[in-house]
This record gives structure tokens, sequence and C-alpha cells, in this order.
């Protein structure tokens, strides 16, 4: 069997990752929940629901709710990718949770991680 993209792979197996990689840092689940409501629309019920399934990453990201018009100010690196430069949308989506996440690690406080 090949190996999987990330877009590929189920919800279910992606957000544990994000949460434990945030409260390894000393960061809560709940801020892991609050970026992702913020990014996509969805409701905590939805995010419980998507991470209990067995929805790709890439359904997750299109059948989001309602994507946040401020995710566009999202911008820096992340595994030496530069967010703003990814050409593929879904890979761009992927990328601005994946950058929300490290800098909730890196303990930059939430409302300024939402752009608030």
């Amino acid at each position: 069997m090949g190996r999987q993209t990330a877009a590929q792979m189920p919800f279910s197996k992606i957000y544990p990752l994000l949460v434990n990689k945030a409260v390894r840092k000393g960061r809560a689940k709940g801020e892991v929940d609050e970026v992702i409501r913020w990014l996509t629309g969805y409701s905590q019920g939805e995010i419980d629901a998507l991470a209990a399934g067995e929805g790709s990453y890439a359904a997750f990201f299109e059948n989001a709710p309602r994507m946040n018009p401020n995710r566009e100010k999202i911008s820096g690196t992340v595994c030496g990718v530069r967010v703003e430069a990814v050409e593929d949308p879904l890979l761009q989506e992927i990328r601005r949770l994946d950058k929300l996440v490290d800098e909730l690690t890196k303990g930059r406080p939430l409302d300024a991680v939402l752009r608030a």
C-alpha cells in the first residue's frame, strides 16, 4: 500500500495529533478546538463527531460550514513552507491550521493566534 497524503487520511487520525502537539507544549485541547471553530465554522459538536468518524482530512475542509475570511492573514512558515505561497487551495488550508496550532505551541496568546 502506498503512503497516504495528509488530505487522504481520516480527520480522526489527524485531530489527536494536533491536540497532542498542543498539550505537550502546555496548551489545552479546548484551545485547539477554538482554533478549529474559528478557522472552519464547525461547532464543537460537529468537531467531536468528525473526530470520531472516518471522513478524510480533505472532506473536513471541503465541507467546512464557513471558512473564516480572516484566515488570509495567516502567514509564515510551517515545516519550511510559506503558508501564503502554497498554491493548492486544500493544502493551503491544511497548512493554515498547522500554522495556527504551531503558534499555540509557541506560547502565543489565543487572541493573537485567532487574528482578533
